[in-house]
Formats: structure tokens, sequence, C-alpha cells
């Protein structure tokens, strides 16, 4: 009788990987089972594993002494050709993963198998109005369903059973304006929380809650304050507009700080931080010109998520002017500083110095520089940076470093309590800046970096050729010694970002095109695998019926992979999946087909001046200089079949990539710009032809 009792219990369970078993493993999914299984490590249901983005995982089957025996157990065809920056989540075996345009992938970890896939139908039309690709970088999962931002600015609740949606919100205050989502939503306490991009084009940051049950609108609040001459939403705007000056008309430019990337809550203090963006415009003696520190750009910021009441703030970039966002990923920990027991937030924004700030009160702690740096000396001890002389130049092409690019960027990085480590990915991308005194908002101005599709960033770009080097690193950094510990040197910047583990371990992937395992302590190479293609997301590992398996969504792109790679070798968006002892193939990519140098499209020299900067203004992030960059995930024009320049027309005006993300730039630019622009490409082909 006990025998068929047991027997009859096993038959009723629901298989692994059907409806009835998704639905019930993610119907558990809620406050407290995130918080239990952060102690544990074997699921990975939230974006950064736990609410302290930790990205630290207590499994240690995998070790650093079998770390050398992971192989391949299954790979995963993501069908995108952009870049994939998603963080997946898995429970019991059901991984959720997103690739570019904001497609949903639910995944069987156990054999690879899709599930289903939700695509939110985004306009394709419209992926220009992203400074930054196409991208997604992740979904939340909360109580059966999963929550997807997408790119258009929609947020999307899903059943995690089946796909179907659920409902669906219109999260955009504004849609003449430029906005677009690309960040992963969290849900703290009931509710699904999620910002959004657009700073370079002339936004108002803000960010939402909606019940996660019924999609209805909780809270929202502004990063930076409004026109003036209305009524502030709430006291926090009020204090804010004093640091802005008016004659600016900030307004009409939105005054950006869009949150569009980092969040993390304390259950304990019951507090919620994100962290806010660039100015917009970035230069701001036009957007403010009595100058100000303009808050709260660039600023870690605590808010009540039950309310979404500003709590407190710091402001890493006072008076941001080189689009220095604290959007990028922050970390929760408990650290011993001067013998004491701090509650802190470990930060490393774009600006190049990494802060520990007191999470409690916002009260700055530290702050160091893990880069190169030329902008600030350093911060006082009220928190403030130390500005030098090149910091605020505007009448002349300047090189500050950071770049816009950041020194850290939105690539993940970890910490590790049994190291006191974080695992930091590093970078310098040169790029020079003039401010233009003749910017208007929403004008076009030749030269201006992509003015013609919509940027308002009142600067000039590269006037001057800057003179670093780029480099891509991997930085193993103490935060209560505020020193580098150890380091890696990549061949190339844009970097994936990093997972670190009990077992000793962090992992990183790659813009060349590795997924590599390091020594957690020492960060001696333990391990190493190829991937076909550069990567940028970070990885995730979590156990299936008691066996531990590490897993990395593989896409190249963003704002640097555009046009930039470090790879010859080029396939689809893809996860791959190892565990000790895989033996699986890895998918054939394949070689990149660059072409021959541009050759033979005629034209006139002297149209060259004014297609260079015809070509800055409408083209040059996306497809990078002709025949001096390779491309990325889009290709470059230096290297383009001649009858395509011939025929350049028939591409920019209603031509057959817009359905691709490309503009149509019907009634923005004429014929005759057109045959500036085949001079600036062919001119410059045959310029570089002989190097």
């Amino acid at each position: 009788m006990l025998a068929a009792a047991i027997a009859a219990a096993a038959h009723a369970q629901p298989a692994k990987g059907s409806a009835g078993h998704i639905r019930a493993v993610t119907q558990a999914i809620d406050g407290p089972t995130i918080r239990n299984n952060a102690k544990s490590g074997a699921d990975w249901p939230s974006h950064g594993l736990d609410y302290a983005e930790t990205r630290f995982s207590r499994l240690a089957q995998v070790n650093a002494d079998n770390v050398k025996q992971l192989g391949l157990v299954w790979s995963y065809n993501l069908e995108s050709t952009r870049g994939v920056e998603a963080t997946p989540l898995v429970v019991d075996g059901i991984m959720y993963a997103t690739a570019s345009w904001s497609i949903v992938h639910a995944i069987d970890a156990r054999t690879g198998q899709r599930l289903w896939t939700f695509d939110p139908l985004v306009d394709r039309t419209q992926g220009f109005k992203g400074c930054c690709d196409v991208v997604n970088r992740g979904v939340a999962l909360y109580q059966g369903k999963v929550f997807v931002a997408a790119y258009d600015g929609r947020l999307i609740a899903l059943d995690a059973a089946t796909g179907q949606k659920v409902w669906e919100q219109d999260t955009l205050i504004d849609r003449s304006r430029p906005y677009t989502i690309t960040g992963a939503p969290r849900v703290f306490k009931g509710k699904v929380i999620i910002g959004n991009g657009g700073a370079e084009y002339g936004v108002r940051g803000y960010i939402t809650a909606y019940d996660a049950s019924t999609g209805k609108q909780a809270w929202r609040w502004f990063t930076v304050p409004g026109d003036p001459g209305k009524p502030f939403e709430n006291e926090a705007m009020a204090k804010a507009a004093k640091t802005w000056d008016p004659a600016g008309k900030y307004w009409e430019a939105g005054g950006g700080g869009t949150a569009w990337d980092t969040m993390a809550f304390d259950p304990e203090l019951n507090l919620m931080y994100i962290g806010t963006g660039n100015g917009s415009p970035w230069a701001r003696a036009k957007r403010s010109p009595a100058g100000g520190d303009n808050l709260y750009l660039a600023s870690i910021v605590a808010l009540n998520p039950d309310t979404g009441k500003y709590v407190w703030h710091y402001q890493e970039t006072p008076g941001d002017n080189w689009d220095f966002t604290s959007t990028q990923p922050m970390i929760l920990a408990d650290l011993k500083i001067d013998g004491k027991p701090r509650q802190v937030i470990l930060h490393a924004p774009k600006n190049g110095f990494f802060f520990v700030i007191d999470r409690k009160s916002g009260r700055f702690i530290s702050a160091k520089p893990f880069a190169e740096v030329n902008w600030a000396s350093g911060y006082d001890a009220k928190g403030r940076p130390i500005e030098t002389e090149i910091a605020r130049v505007a009448d002349r092409p300047r090189e500050i470093i950071p770049s816009a690019f950041g020194a850290h960027n939105w690539h993940s990085m970890s910490f590790n309590p049994k190291t006191g480590l974080v695992y930091l990915p590093v970078q310098g991308i040169p790029v020079n800046l003039m401010d233009n005194k003749d910017w208007k908002h929403n004008a076009v101005r030749p030269g201006e970096p992509h003015s013609g599709v919509g940027w308002n960033l009142a600067m000039f770009a590269n006037v001057e050729p800057p003179k670093s080097t780029p480099y891509g690193r991997l930085v193993a950094w103490d935060p209560v010694q505020q020193k580098e510990a150890w380091r890696h040197e990549h061949v190339s910047p844009w970097n994936g970002g990093t997972l670190t583990t009990a077992g000793d371990l962090v992992f990183q992937g790659t813009a060349d095109g590795r997924f590599v395992a390091y020594h957690a302590a020492t960060g001696a190479k333990l391990w190493e695998t190829p991937t076909g293609t550069g990567v940028v997301a970070a990885p995730v590992t979590y156990l299936v019926d008691g066996k531990q398996y590490v897993s990395i969504a593989v896409g190249w792109g963003g704002v640097y992979g555009l046009a930039a790679r470090a790879t010859e070798r080029q396939g689809p968006g893809t996860v791959y999946t190892f565990a000790v002892g895989g033996t699986a193939k890895a998918p054939d990519f394949v070689q990149y087909k660059l072409g021959a140098l541009l050759q033979g499209v005629k034209y006139n020299p002297e149209h060259y001046k004014e297609g260079t900067a015809l070509f800055v203004s409408n083209c040059v992030f996306c497809h990078g200089v002709p025949g001096v960059d390779r491309g990325g995930n889009i290709p470059n024009l230096g290297y383009s079949a001649p009858e395509v320049i011939s025929n350049l027309d028939k591409f920019i005006f209603k031509g057959p990539l817009t359905n691709n993300g490309m503009p149509d730039f019907t009634g923005k630019l004429a014929a005759e710009d057109v045959d500036k622009l085949k001079a600036f490409i062919q001119g410059t082909a045959d310029a570089v032809r002989p190097k």
C-alpha cells in the first residue's frame, strides 16, 4: 500500500518542464524566496541573483580544483544579430532570457530546448531612437509572471508557463519624446519597477512602479525637475530646481537623468536604490548657464519602495558635463571599515572613481580612482570632486578621461564576501569633446554627433583625434582598502559582466570571444572556452536536479559594439550552458565577410569636408569611420560593395534597412547631401588604402 501511495504521489507531480511544473515553481517566487535563495544559490531568480545585486553564488560544486573539467552541455540559438546584454533567470531548471528587440525566450535548462518565445513586436523602424543598440538586459520573475520592458517603452507581464500576455502598460509620459527601455525590471514588495533611457536625445528621466498583479501604476518619481513655471510634483523636485538655472530652459530638452539600469533593495531598511543618468544636453553651460549641481543627475537616490518618496541622495558627479552616468550596477554589502561594521553601497560609475557610501544615510565614506582619470584629482572629505583645470574647458577640444563610454559601463560587477573583492570590468575608449556654442534644442548641426537623428549633446566629438589608447581589463578591487588587488588586461574594451562563486571562481566573457574562469583570490586563469563572437553580458550559475551549471548569453553589441569588434567570427545570439563533464559540440560560427576596401565610386573631392560633417551628424556612431573601423554588428561602409555606395540614395531614403532600425532620412537629407556623403565614404577609403 505504501509503495502504491508513493508511486501515485510521484505520478501526480507534473513533469519537469511541463506547464504545470513551471506554474508551480514560478508562482512560489516572491520576496521571501528570493531572500532565502541567496543563502543557497540553488536558483537565479532575480537580475543580480539577490536583492543586494552581489552576483555572488554560494554554490561550490564547480570550483578552482575542477573548473578545468567544465564542458558544454547545450547551446541555444536566440536568433538575434544585434547585442545580447541579458542576465538569464533560472528557477528549478526553467530559464528566461531576452534577446535584442526585447524578445523573451523560455528555455528548459535540463535540455536546452525551447519552451516558448514572446515577441513584443517592437516597431523595427524606430530602432534608431536608442543611442546604444536595440538591447534588453533581462526580465523579472514574480508569482508566476515574467515581466519584460520592451524597447519602445511598454511594460508587459507574461504567464511564466505559457508566455501569454497577462497585462501591458505604456510607461511613457510623452510619446513625442524618444524614450526607450533597455534595462531589466525589478520587483520589490509586489511592485514592478522600471526606468527608461533617452537622455542623449532630450527627455526627462523618471522611474515608475506598477502593481505586479494588475499592472496599475502605484507611483512615479522624476529624477530631475520640470518646468519651474508649473507646480513641482514633490519637495524633492522643488529642492532640485534650486540647483538648475532656469535661464537655460532645461525642461525643453528634458534635463536628462534617466534611470536606465541599476536598482537594488534593502528589505531591512525598506529602501530601494536607483542610479540616475547624464544631463540633457551633455553640456551644462547650455542646460544650466549659471552652473549648479543639477540634482539629481549622476546620483544614487534612495526611495521608499511603498510610496516612491525620496529619502536621500548622493551625487557622484555634480553638474555632470561629460555623460558620467551613475546608472552602472551597484552592490549592497556589509563591510568593516576603520574597525566598525558599515552597511554600504559599492559603486563604480562611468566617472572612474570607486565609491563606498553608507546605505542608511547616503553619507559619503570614500572614493578612489579605479581607472585612468583626468577630470578630477580626487574627492574631498565632504564627498565632492576636486575638479582639474581641463574639466570645464569648453571653447576648444579636450580629451576627458574616462570618456562618455565610461571607465565602467552597464557591464555587471560582482562581490565575493570570502575574498572581500569586487570583480569589475574596466575600460578606456578615447573620445575628444568640445562644446557647441551655437547649439539649439533639436537643431541639426553638421558635425555634432547624430544631431541628424535626434541627439542633443551640445558638443562636437573628435574635432581633434584623441591621444590616449583604448584598453579593456578585469580588475579585482578591494573596497575597504580602496585599491586594486589584481588585474587581467584584455585585447579590447567592452568586455562582459562578472560572476563570482564560493568555489573561489570569477567568470567573465570577453570582447575577443572567450568565456574565462579565474581564481577569485589570485587572479590566476584556470579555464577558458571560445564563444564564437564577443561577450558583453554576465554569466549565471544554478543547480538543476542537484548539479551545478554555468550559463552565459552571448551576442556582440551595445553602443561600442555597433561599429567595432575584436573577433573574426560572427553568429547569432546564443546561450551557452556548461557543467563538469559536458561534452556537447559548440555551434558553428562563420568568419566575418569584411569584403574589399571600397573602390571606384565617383565623387567630387570638394564635397569631402561637408560630407565629413554630415557623416558625423547622421552615421558615425553606428557605422564607424569608413575603412578605419571594421564594423561591429552594423557594417562599416568603407567595406561596402561599390554598387551600394553608388546607389546610396536607395538606402538613405525609404531604404530596405529601416526594418533593421536604420533611420529613413527622407525630408532630413537632400540629394546633394547624399553626394557629399559618398565623397566622404570613398574619400576616406582612398585615404586609408595605403595604410
